[in-house]
């Protein structure tokens, strides 16, 4: 509600491209705003009214109610949390370290002294053998996961805008798109591609993605980013994890991977639901695509197209259904079964996520 409410102020502020002859209404922009905040991507006013500066703002809106951000932002009060229970703990006399004999103090778990790497071994090995070596190792692992998931959305975001502000570049019917509706090359790269991995769904034209359909690159390019930002986004982090465990050795790597439910982070999940996320992801991608390659190949939606152009608009139109809402068609030129399909899939995303994510808690609560 208050970035809701501060967004507001900030496109309120700021002045619109129409001016004068055209001016949203305080409730029109308030929408827009919850929307962008919510990422919701519904919109009673055209994208294009929106000039640079509400567009920036808008992105901002976008990035902090992503799920990717806001699941970041949980992490750290699971951080906090611990520190917490871990003051109790030592005031309590729970655990007294203090007369340890390697004389370590509690207050240590912030600064990882010495010592600490041979615990986090030791709970690795058997975490449930002593409690406190426990806490120390829960700690220290989502204290490093804050960091990776951090720099997942940065390195995403910044790798995806760079991406497409090159490519605008370097294709000229890209360019000249954006040059005739007047949008700016950064502004409209970093819009879309953290609207796109925020599945959002925004885009700063009117037509939403349909203006760059024969653009095949263009949609390439968001594809990935569409999946990082959500269906996908519990086995890429998960990947990511395991990569650097690889590289780098750090015991708080493994013990993530192996103690995930511990971890208590509700998009790390063990090995095997990962693995079955993915595929399930990859075959209602399959499905849909078969599906609408069957029956629209030849339609009005993708009249004009070359064959590769339909192959590449297809992908990208069933990849978004489930999440985003990006479009690169005029859905309302779809058969009656494809809504349908559409529908169904959206409504599968809903059930699929908060099944796992229940599960995933229960068990978590169960640790």
């Amino acid at each position: 509600m208050i970035f809701s409410f501060l967004g507001f102020l900030a496109l309120n502020v700021t002045k619109p491209r129409t001016l004068p002859s055209f001016r949203p209404h305080n409730l029109d922009v308030f929408f827009t705003s919850v929307s962008a905040t919510t990422v919701s991507s519904m919109s009673t006013v055209e994208m294009e009214v929106f000039s640079n500066a509400q567009l920036v703002f808008m992105t901002i809106l976008m990035f902090l109610g992503g799920e990717a951000f806001t699941s970041f932002l949980r992490l750290q009060l699971m951080k906090l949390k611990l520190v917490k229970k871990q003051s109790v703990l030592q005031n309590n006399d729970a655990f007294d370290y203090s007369n340890s004999s390697n004389g370590e103090g509690l207050h240590n778990l912030e600064l990882g002294t010495v010592g600490l790497d041979n615990k986090l071994e030791h709970a690795v090995i058997n975490p449930m053998e002593d409690s406190h070596h426990e806490a120390i190792a829960k700690f220290k692992s989502i204290r490093l996961l804050t960091y990776v998931v951090l720099g997942y959305i940065f390195v995403v975001i910044l790798l995806g805008s760079s991406l497409v502000s090159i490519y605008i570049t370097f294709i000229p019917s890209a360019k000249q798109i954006l040059n005739e509706k007047g949008l700016n090359l950064h502004t409209f790269s970093i819009f879309t591609t953290v609207s796109t991995f925020a599945n959002c769904g925004f885009v700063p034209t009117n037509e939403n993605m349909m203006v760059f359909k024969q653009n095949s690159g263009l949609l390439l390019i968001l594809i990935p980013q569409i999946l990082l930002g959500n269906t996908l986004y519990a086995p890429s982090l998960r990947f990511v994890i395991w990569f650097l465990w690889k590289f780098t050795k750090r015991q708080e790597f493994e013990y993530i991977l192996k103690n995930s439910k511990r971890v208590g982070y509700s998009h790390i999940f063990p090995r095997f639901e990962t693995i079955t996320i993915a595929i399930t992801v990859l075959a209602f991608i399959l499905v849909q695509f078969v599906a609408f390659c069957s029956l629209e190949w030849n339609s009005e939606a993708t009249a004009g197209l070359s064959t590769y152009q339909k192959l590449v608009g297809s992908l990208f139109e069933v990849v978004n259904t489930r999440h985003t809402g990006q479009s690169v068609f005029d859905i309302s030129s779809f058969t009656p079964a494809i809504i349908v399909l559409f529908a169904l899939m959206m409504l599968a995303s809903i059930s699929f996520h908060s099944s796992f994510s229940t599960n995933n808690i229960h068990d978590q609560v169960e640790y």
